[in-house]
């Protein structure tokens, strides 16, 4: 009987780690950690790429796009204006930051991947800036390689045409 009261060992270096491994604090952590680095630093990095690498000529002077942002808003650096965002027009893609439903924001993340390769692929950007919206954002047509960038994200079925008013939902 003596056996059953015995008291317990201290555990092993092993066992601490093989607990430790155990431990769903610790998978929670690692998952979370990934997220991040998928959701903020794998896309910081592409964009300071697409900024190093690509220039798009415009009225005032060369910029780079330093952020895609959602697939239809973008931040640009330009020699007058510094860095501003800017809103791609002809098309609108589903919002990331406030969307309504997790597919949505799942389609966003699509969007604004795809716009990242489309500026990536391009040998040449170019533009076209046309005024302000209400939330004092530069209004700008985008084109790559002399297409627009509005009719290539609605034909490859990231976008929609808009061209102002009430926009559909994308849940």
């Amino acid at each position: 009987m003596g056996w059953l009261f015995r008291p317990a060992r201290a555990a092993g270096p092993l066992t601490r780690g093989l607990l430790r491994l155990a431990d769903p604090r610790l998978f929670v952590k690692l998952v979370l950690g990934v997220a991040v680095a998928g959701l903020v630093v794998v896309p910081l990095a592409a964009d300071l790429v697409n900024a190093a690498t690509k220039t798009a000529s415009s009225t005032q002077g060369d910029c780079r796009i330093v952020r895609v942002i959602d697939g239809d808003t973008v931040s640009l650096l330009c020699p007058e204006d510094g860095i501003e965002n800017a809103r791609l027009l002809g098309f609108d893609t589903p919002e990331k930051y406030a969307p309504r439903c997790l597919g949505e924001f799942m389609a966003a993340e699509r969007a604004s991947w795809h716009l990242r390769a489309l500026i990536q692929r391009a040998d040449q950007l170019t533009l076209t800036r046309d005024g302000r919206d209400r939330y004092g954002r530069a209004l700008v047509r985008l084109e790559l390689d002399g297409v627009d960038v509005a009719r290539t994200m609605v034909r490859d079925g990231y976008g929609r045409a808009y061209s102002g008013g009430l926009r559909g939902t994308w849940c």
